[in-house]
């Protein structure tokens, strides 16, 4: 980017503007999914001790609630960084932050998937 394209995205990120409610909106939904996910991993955590017979390792079944209730108290905060971020970008009409968050959210519930298997198969 050469100094004067520098310049003029300096002013612009300085100056604050509602946008286009859509926009705000189609933010608020996209928070509300993540929101919802977050909320599906902690009643998964709750049902897991709750309603789960114990697995052959014990304390399993209590480290998966605590490691799901967890995961979605993280990811819950998270989505919340993540709304706040790109209600900012957008009210300086700036590029959208990057996120890891759906790769995060992916791989987790991967491994979490395996150490549910592992701990399903053990005797």
């Amino acid at each position: 980017m050469n100094p004067a394209d520098r310049e003029r995205h300096h002013e612009r990120a300085s100056e604050e503007q509602e946008p286009d409610y859509r926009f705000t909106l189609a933010n608020e939904r996209t928070f509300l999914a993540w929101i919802r996910t977050a909320l599906a991993l902690i009643a998964g955590g709750v049902a897991v001790v709750q309603l789960v017979p114990e697995f052959g390792v014990p304390g399993g079944r209590h480290a998966l609630g605590v490691l799901l209730t967890a995961g979605g108290g993280v990811l819950a905060a998270l989505a919340l960084r993540r709304w706040q971020r790109v209600q900012a970008a957008m009210r300086r009409d700036v590029d959208l932050p990057s996120t890891r968050l759906p790769a995060l959210l992916g791989i987790t519930l991967l491994a979490v998937a395996i150490l549910v298997l592992v701990v399903l198969l053990v005797p």
